[in-house]
């Protein structure tokens, strides 16, 4: 789609005057539409139920987003609330959550006018009204609590400038303009007050499940804790179910935040402890002081976990996930991430989690499988790398062994990175064909994992595949990533949630270690300087003193691409299923999935690239 650029940075002469005449036409229609419009909007407050999800954009809670997703329509409403309007405000999406290549939703004024128009910036951030107007405004009311502004986009509309909602996360982006501006070029986007949110945009269109008749309901929440004044804080609180609590399946969570503290509880997560332990210490404070007790490192077995943005969680009506009982330790932590980048003093908080459960056990128990990469450092991404991908395999002569003949069925899945990472695929193959698309978030970061309940269920066979693809971004760091268990080493993992459980919880691989010994072997040959590419000096070292030139870098990547690999075909006592697992060769696929082409809209004709003025009164600073 051609853009307009002002008429500074064109070199011809352009047509202003027939311009300005079809501006001022379609403004002053326009303008006549939406005075009727919001004239219309004012009594009527939009129901809460007509955008059920709901996120604060800022950290002081004075822009709050509500949306609805329309599959028919293929498109998203948004509702975004302004508690205190000052001259308008940019909203938009970016790859991630930069102000340059962004694409924009801008409402601005010049102190007695405002507009709202569809708008993009380009890399140096420089903001262009776009030729083609596909965030489309609804309407603007004034409430007490502030200005509701409604608008709706297509998830894709084939303008370049356009961001593809898909699948996954996306990066919100918002800036507040503190002062009045003559026009959407005059916007300068380096002195806003503005920041990102990250949420799922395209939430799943799930019917609830129909939920028990004998439903209890259990909170593990922090007992009023003090949130410390900094960025960042993990904190951990440890509860412990009653002496004696029989077996019982968890049917659906969710969150409970204190009232005030929406924009500073970024995400939480309740864990089981291990029944290797009779007990453990209370403890109530920060997860990385160094008085918290040693044994809560083993209470990592996920119950449910939750991310900002995120709605309850249900288990399908034929399962649950099994907690109390024999065999089964009492001890629960919860761990929760707050955000506080205001770096607020004092504010109390007893957020955590509602679980809902029965005592009446569903046909099956839900399980949680570990699919990917092996946490080891033979899998490595060299330094200064935009776009790395690692692969890790589930393969079929794992999942011939240790699937039940009638297969599992995957409802819901949480990836995981540590910080490089920026993608995560997983992909299920039969013979050698890829069939679907079991989770891909193309957006990830690691900031915002949580647990997602699929679209729709995917049922794995004996004898099914299952490849886990990561996309790893390494540009800010000068020596080789490693696979590990530190935050600056990688990982590559999908936790899937399925049902019936089996005694398969982990289905990952990795590159065999002979092959890649070869490969150091390779290096030292090919280098002027005597690297010692010897056995008794470890794989990291190995990795962190080789020259990442062109080829170093090209035959890791093929190595990764051909080398067979050590499989990882673990029961629950992380003891390998019997069976020849190492060197084993890499599953080949014969057919790729066809990445989905976007569905264009249907297009309503030219729609100027202008703005359209909203009679919202003067805007003055509070």
């Amino acid at each position: 789609a051609g853009r307009m650029q002002s008429s500074r940075s064109k070199p011809c002469s352009c047509p202003s005057l027939k311009l300005r005449e079809v501006a001022s036409m379609y403004f002053t229609m326009v303008a006549a539409f939406l005075v009727i419009l919001v004239v219309a909007l004012q009594g009527s407050a939009p129901r809460e139920s007509d955008f059920p999800y709901k996120v604060p954009l800022d950290p002081q809670g004075l822009l709050e987003l509500s949306w609805n997703v329309s599959y028919p329509e293929q498109a998203v409403h948004f509702q975004l609330l302004i508690r205190e309007l000052q001259f308008g405000l940019l909203f938009g999406m970016s790859d991630r959550g930069e102000f340059e290549n962004a694409d924009l939703a801008v409402l601005w004024s010049d102190g007695h006018n405002s507009y709202f128009g569809d708008a993009w910036s380009d890399a140096r951030g420089q903001l262009h009204m776009d030729s083609q107007q596909d965030y489309q405004l609804l309407g603007a009311r004034r409430a007490p609590e502030g200005l509701y502004l409604l608008f709706r986009r297509a998830f894709s509309t084939c303008d370049p400038k356009d961001y593809l909602i898909e699948d996954g996360t996306v990066h919100l982006i918002y800036g507040i303009l503190e002062k009045p501006v003559h026009s959407l070029q005059a916007i300068n986007i380096s002195a806003l007050h503005g920041g990102l949110q990250r949420v799922q945009l395209l939430k799943p269109n799930i019917s609830i499940p129909e939920l028990p008749r004998d439903m209890k309901t259990m909170e593990i929440t922090a007992p009023d804790v003090v949130i410390p004044s900094q960025e960042t804080t993990y904190w951990c609180y440890m509860a412990e179910l009653p002496e004696g609590f029989p077996k019982h399946h968890i049917v659906m969570y969710e969150p409970v935040v204190t009232a005030g503290n929406e924009a500073l509880v970024h995400h939480m997560e309740v864990f089981q402890c291990t029944a290797d332990f009779d007990s453990f210490p209370h403890y109530n404070g920060p997860c990385d002081s160094k008085m918290k007790p040693e044994r809560l490192n083993y209470c990592r077995h996920v119950l449910a976990a939750w991310a900002m943005g995120a709605q309850a969680f249900y288990y399908p009506e034929e399962a649950g996930l099994a907690f109390g009982g024999p065999g089964s330790s009492r001890y629960l932590r919860l761990e929760i991430h707050y955000h506080n980048p205001l770096v607020f003093k004092g504010r109390r908080d007893s957020s955590g989690i509602r679980l809902f459960y029965t005592a009446t056990l569903r046909p099956h128990d839900a399980g949680i499988m570990e699919l990917g990469l092996v946490y080891t450092p033979v899998m490595a991404i060299p330094p200064g790398e935009d776009s790395f991908t690692l692969t890790g395999y589930c393969t079929d002569k794992c999942t011939q062994l240790a699937l039940p003949p009638a297969g599992i069925h995957i409802f819901a899945s949480q990836l995981h990175t540590h910080l490089a990472g920026r993608a995560v695929v997983t992909v299920l193959s039969r013979d050698g064909r890829e069939q679907q698309v079991v989770n891909a978030d193309r957006h990830y970061s690691p900031h915002f994992q949580e647990i997602r309940m699929l679209k729709e269920v995917v049922a794995v066979f004996p004898g099914d595949e299952l490849i886990t693809t990561c996309t790893y971004n390494t540009e800010d760091r000068s020596r080789a990533t490693v696979g590990g268990f530190g935050i600056l080493e990688e990982m590559c993992v999908n936790y899937v949630h399925y049902y019936p459980q089996t005694q398969l919880e982990l289905c990952k691989s990795a590159v065999d270690p002979g092959y890649l010994h070869r490969y150091f072997n390779l290096v030292n040959r090919f280098n002027d300087e005597e690297i010692c590419m010897c056995p008794q000096v470890s794989v990291p070292q190995q990795f962190y003193s080789i020259p990442w030139n062109t080829f170093n870098r090209d035959v890791l990547k093929s190595l990764y691409g051909f080398a067979p690999i050590s499989m990882h075909c673990n029961k629950s006592s992380a003891v390998r299923f019997p069976g020849q697992w190492e060197k084993q060769p890499l599953p080949s696929i014969t057919e790729r999935l066809r990445e989905p082409s976007p569905r264009c809209p249907p297009s309503p004709g030219p729609q100027p690239a202008v703005p359209v003025p909203l009679q919202l009164g003067q805007l003055r600073r509070d």
